[in-house]
């Protein structure tokens, strides 16, 4: 909660009157995410609401646990249902990447969800690890020095915020498993249903910072502080 209280209070996430959606998968980021803001509405010093929303793919999904979790801790719940199951059979082409199409679907719905409800916010549950991995993904891969921002506004007007951005993913883990709270797992992503790449990019880049963090054991809190201090005006930019 204290680092979750530094990285709001950096980054002006979560404000007075707000109505945050916050998009619950019922993984590890997303529950603890939802207990980390229920637990910041008890401790801010100002007003602020958000309702938990839970993309289902039309998979035959059952979140009955998910919402009887919610309920217990008073946390409001909604489940939108859609085929992007289906239309992904339709859209995905054999041995093709799944992972950034259920991605563009499930943000596109969280957005609409959002609209319907008034929410003026959309939280996400990505953390420091999510940040570090998309960094090198780009820089690799696309040649772009970018990463995961705390807070931007999206082209629909909404403002997207990440409060966990600053946190490690295994004090997430740690969280669910310290307090027995059942986690959705692997077995609900659509790639164990699908004949289709599975992303190795990301999963070399763990690979990959796992091995260089165990050189330098300092090497999340270097990337952590680097990212807010970008030097630009020592990359190879013209003066457009």
């Amino acid at each position: 909660m204290s680092k979750l209280g530094k990285t709001n209070a950096k980054f002006s996430l979560i404000e007075e009157g707000d109505k945050i959606l916050v998009g619950l998968s019922g993984g590890k980021d997303s529950l603890t995410m939802i207990h980390a803001m229920k637990e910041q509405q008890r401790r801010a010093p100002f007003a602020f609401d958000f309702i938990a929303v839970t993309v289902s793919y039309g998979m035959g999904e059952n979140f009955d646990k998910l919402s009887a979790h919610c309920r217990e801790y008073g946390i409001e719940h909604i489940v939108k249902e859609t085929q992007t199951y289906d239309l992904a059979k339709e859209k995905i082409r054999k041995n093709s990447s799944f992972c950034s199409f259920f991605s563009r679907m499930r943000r596109g719905y969280l957005y609409s969800v959002a609209k319907e409800l008034g929410c003026n916010k959309v939280a996400l549950g990505h953390h420091m690890d999510d940040a570090a991995e998309s960094f090198f993904m780009n820089f690799i891969y696309n040649g772009q020095m970018r990463s995961l921002a705390p807070k931007y506004t999206a082209q629909n007007g909404l403002v997207v915020i990440r409060p966990l951005i600053q946190m490690r993913e295994r004090q997430l883990r740690a969280f669910v498993e310290d307090n027995g709270i059942e986690a959705i797992g692997d077995e609900a992503c659509p790639a164990m249903r699908f004949d289709v790449k599975m992303p190795y990019a990301r999963a070399q880049m763990k690979e990959m910072l796992s091995s260089m963090e165990k050189e330098h054991p300092q090497l999340f809190t270097s990337l952590n502080a680097a990212f807010k201090n970008i030097s630009v005006d020592s990359f190879f930019m013209s003066e457009e």
